[in-house]
């Protein structure tokens, strides 16, 4: 009996689910703690509470990071600097320069300097601004040297004795840097604030922009003088501005590098630079009145202004060719004096007047004598222009 009790307890599988039903389980997973429940509870809260901590961590992070901040708004500075040069208003001009002659100047010289600053805030190119000293006697110099140690961008040249605004400019001309160059009067009569509008007007295709004075604030006699001079300069040039004498103008380098300026001819600049073939334009600008000094106009500028003008029209119409000009001087005296003679002579032969109390016949005599000479000196003009014909004598716009 035990024998088959043995065998039925070896053959029967053992049935692990069912014993599990029944028996304990001792494992570590399954047991029971009394403070299981707390864990439980404490594990759930941890996700939260870690959430938390990453949160706050996260939040310290950015209320510490003030330098990261910083930099942010480093960077949005900058990015308004760009903005700012963004706005510039650009011209095609690497660098203008601002020439300014002056005589006597010295308390403008300062305001002047801080106005033309103040107009290249805007603008993009770069810019000088050049003094020609005409031998001033007062503290200019002084004022221009002590403004040039401290500003890389002011440059001056300083006479030794006065010689006039044209050879200032002359001067001035051959030593500025500029792709573009203005010119002003250092009494702040002129208004720097223009010069952004010169350089617009001068990129329309033109190589020389002059400033008309509107609205002038002159004395009486330079005021209507003036007009007057610019009437005549007009009518005999056939350049039609309305201002030659402005002081304020743009020109492009190749104008102030091709335009020799000496003499009183600064005055007619416009004119010179016509005769070059140059395009020429002009616009409004602002005039104020003097705040300093006293102006340098005198009457006698006024006759050497027409003296000056006849000058202009004869080198720059005829000194290739002095015989249009001496010829058709000589030609018009010539014929007046033989129609005067002319007409005596039909008087004595027709009707046998006397001629030797008539002095018209000395007036024809001499109409025909000055004729013949004018006649003379076209010829030796001619002579000389062909022998001294030069290739330079010629503006030359492009070259390959």
């Amino acid at each position: 009996m035990e024998s088959e009790k043995d065998k039925n307890s070896v053959e029967k599988p053992i049935n692990k689910k069912n014993n599990t039903k029944n028996k304990p389980n001792f494992s570590n997973k399954n047991r029971q703690n009394p403070n299981s429940a707390e864990k439980k509870d404490v594990s759930k809260e941890q996700p939260k509470e870690a959430s938390q901590g990453k949160s706050k961590h996260y939040n310290n992070r950015r209320s510490k990071s003030n330098y990261a901040g910083k930099r942010y708004y480093n960077r949005s500075k900058s990015s308004n600097i760009i903005k700012k040069e963004t706005n510039l208003t650009k011209f095609p001009f690497r660098k203008v320069s601002v020439l300014v002659p002056l005589y006597n100047e010295e308390e403008s010289l300062t305001t002047l300097v801080n106005e033309i600053k103040k107009a290249f805030t805007n603008i993009s190119p770069d810019y000088e601004i050049y003094f020609v000293d005409d031998g001033s006697d007062d503290n200019s110099l002084q004022v221009i040297r002590t403004m040039a140690k401290t500003d890389n961008k002011i440059k001056y040249i300083s006479f030794r004795k006065n010689y006039g605004k044209s050879a200032a400019l002359n001067v001035g001309f051959q030593n500025v840097t500029g792709d573009a160059v203005i010119t002003m009067d250092a009494d702040l009569q002129d208004d720097p604030s223009e010069i952004p509008n010169l350089l617009k007007e001068l990129t329309n295709g033109y190589d020389l922009v002059s400033g008309w004075k509107k609205q002038r604030h002159d004395p009486f006699i330079k005021k209507y003088s003036s007009r007057f001079f610019n009437y005549i300069t007009r009518l005999m040039s056939g350049i039609k501005i309305h201002d030659f004498n402005c002081g304020l103008k743009a020109y492009r380098k190749v104008v102030v590098k091709n335009v020799n300026v000496h003499g009183e001819l600064h005055r007619y600049i416009p004119v010179l630079a016509d005769w070059k073939g140059f395009k020429i334009s002009e616009i409004a600008v602002k005039h104020h009145p003097r705040r300093y000094g006293k102006t340098k106009f005198g009457i006698s500028r006024f006759f050497k202004g027409f003296i000056d003008l006849i000058t202009v029209i004869f080198t720059t119409r005829y000194i290739q060719r002095p015989l249009h000009f001496f010829g058709l001087l000589g030609a018009i005296s010539f014929l007046a004096g033989v129609l005067i003679d002319g007409y005596l002579s039909i008087l004595w032969f027709a009707h046998k007047i006397n001629l030797s109390n008539r002095p018209v016949l000395y007036l024809g005599t001499l109409l025909i004598i000055v004729g013949v000479q004018f006649f003379s000196l076209g010829l030796i003009g001619e002579m000389l222009a062909h022998n001294t014909k030069k290739d330079d004598s010629y503006s030359i716009k492009e070259k390959k």
